[in-house]
């Protein structure tokens, strides 16, 4: 039971906590322990840090078009 709940959580989380362990280059796991840690000595705010980043992870198609760009650099005569 609990490990289909686990599953289940896995599967229909945002991969918040993957992506920011991806970057840091730490373990999976101990970002979640952080977020875990974090939210019962803060009271919860590091959950809204993680509702803020899933927004953007799932949304980051419509952001990237503005980071994707080439600038043209200052010394291109056109």
């Amino acid at each position: 039971m609990i490990r289909k709940i686990t599953q289940w959580f896995e599967q229909q989380a945002f991969g918040v906590c993957q992506w920011l362990g991806d970057k840091l280059g730490i373990r999976t796991t101990t970002v979640r322990m952080y977020f875990i840690y974090l939210s019962f000595f803060t009271f919860g705010s590091p959950i809204i840090i993680y509702f803020i980043l899933a927004f953007f992870l799932e949304n980051k198609r419509y952001f990237k078009p503005f980071y994707s760009r080439k600038r043209p650099s200052v010394w291109d005569i056109e």
